[in-house]
């Protein structure tokens, strides 16, 4: 009887340990999210002739400079309150320039 009890014991706390290892990597939905609105939105420019190729290139350069902003704020583990901030200008200089892009004088040629 005592050792069925060690035994769902150990069971348990190896389950735990395995939850815990998943859950130590660093989320940022939010950034996720405004990456995903921000590259649809480009696209959006894209498909509709706001966007030059040239400007195109410019933004999509900018959005991989975010991504790797991201990917350095989580590679300690933890993304602080002043990393979040960071990346949370970024976004917004970056929306900034897609906005102003698409609604430029500038149009993409017509094929």
């Amino acid at each position: 009887m005592i050792d069925s009890k060690l035994i769902v014991a150990a069971t348990l706390a190896l389950a735990c340990a395995g939850a815990f290892a998943q859950t130590t990597a660093p989320v940022t939905p939010k950034v996720d999210q405004r990456e995903a609105v921000q590259q649809k939105r480009i696209d959006q420019g894209v498909a509709s002739g706001q966007l030059t190729p040239r400007e195109t290139r410019r933004l999509e350069k900018q959005q991989t400079r975010v991504a790797k902003a991201e990917t350095a704020a989580k590679a300690d583990g933890v993304v602080t309150p002043a990393e979040r901030r960071e990346l949370r200008r970024k976004q917004d200089r970056a929306s900034k320039n897609i906005h102003q892009q698409k609604h430029d004088a500038q149009v993409a040629p017509k094929p």
